[in-house]
């Protein structure tokens, strides 16, 4: 017999979500597009969420419960390897797809066979915010360059790339492995977000990225040298060094301000290519000028009065301007040589 392949996977890892599971699962078999195989991966739940799962009596349901605990990426990782569909549907286990989610991508995903990843709006249940997320490809980039460019639960994913390049979530960056796994995609086709609100996320304490709020933040200036590693900059590895510092927020010294401006200059010129939009990687390189002079003459450990004449020279090399009530904090600092 010939198999029948579903158009679309639904990728949905849970662990310990019994408050919510329910809602998740019905807002997908309640989707106007039906030709899809659920896959829902249990990473040893101690809760009733596999119970309640299993009162959902439906076909495209495949169960999979994992013996012990290895993680959510884990978890994403395996139902890639598994996966029949021509597209990659992510879900969570405490959101709601609205109905109209799943036929609304594949439809755009068709007749745009460049798109490899595709969004949606989505707003925070609970609240009337709607969380914006850039549309096209080339103003996605530009974000990617500061923070993710997806809500990870709205995303459509194209199987063949995964399957033709063997790409996976990197459990390493978890809880930031899907922003890690955006930078990496870029190589291989475009992205793109619907405008629309096509799912709703729940926000609570319970998240793996709220317990690990600390380690997410660490693992995204990581990710963020690695989009600007798109562009073919020629820096020297002392320039490098100091623009990873400057990445990562680190307070850099003021002879180095000079080795910036080169990082700058080569930064803009390797963008001649057109890796990122132009005006939008000029204004994430001017971002990343203010930030870097913004920390070194407020977010400092130690002020000494030197850094009086630092400023003036900055403020008349580069048209940094402090507020005049953080021009006076500074004066005042550093004339008493304050510490923290």
């Amino acid at each position: 017999m010939i198999e029948v392949y579903p158009k679309v996977t639904v990728l949905m890892p849970v662990y310990n979500c019994s408050q919510y599971v329910g809602d998740a699962i019905e807002s997908i078999l309640g989707q106007s597009f039906t030709d899809f195989e659920f896959l829902i991966i249990d990473d040893a739940s101690n809760d009733e969420t596999v119970s309640i799962i299993r009162t959902f009596k439906d076909s495209r349901i495949r169960l999979i419960e994992k013996p012990k605990n290895t993680g959510y990426t884990n978890s994403l990782n395996y139902g890639l390897t598994i996966a029949k569909g021509e597209y990659i549907a992510r879900m969570d286990g405490d959101d709601i797809s609205l109905p109209e989610r799943f036929a609304k991508q594949v439809a755009f995903m068709d007749t745009h066979p460049e798109v490899i990843a595709c969004g949606t709006t989505y707003s925070i249940m609970g609240s009337r915010l709607v969380k914006k997320v850039p549309i096209h490809h080339n103003d996605i980039k530009v974000q990617l360059l500061r923070r993710t460019c997806f809500g990870h639960p709205t995303v459509m994913l194209r199987n063949t790339v995964f399957d033709k390049f063997k790409i996976r979530y990197d459990p390493s960056k978890e809880p930031a492995e899907d922003y890690d796994l955006w930078v990496r995609l870029l190589a291989y086709g475009e992205f793109y977000n619907l405008p629309e609100v096509l799912l709703l996320y729940r926000v609570h304490d319970s998240q793996v990225s709220v317990k690990k709020s600390k380690k997410k933040f660490s693992n995204y200036y990581v990710i963020k040298m690695n989009v600007l590693n798109y562009l073919d900059t020629s820096l020297t590895a002392d320039e490098g060094k100091i623009l990873e510092r400057i990445i990562f927020r680190q307070v850099i010294f003021y002879k180095e301000f000079e080795v910036f401006a080169s990082i700058k200059k080569k930064l803009l010129l390797a963008n001649k290519k057109g890796v990122f939009d132009a005006s939008g990687f000029y204004e994430y390189i001017n971002e990343m000028e203010y930030l870097l002079y913004k920390d070194y003459f407020l977010n400092r450990k130690a002020y000494f009065p030197k850094l009086i004449s630092h400023y003036v020279s900055i403020n008349s090399s580069f048209g940094f301007k402090l507020s005049p009530l953080d021009a006076i904090k500074l004066i005042v600092k550093s004339l008493i040589f304050y510490s923290r």
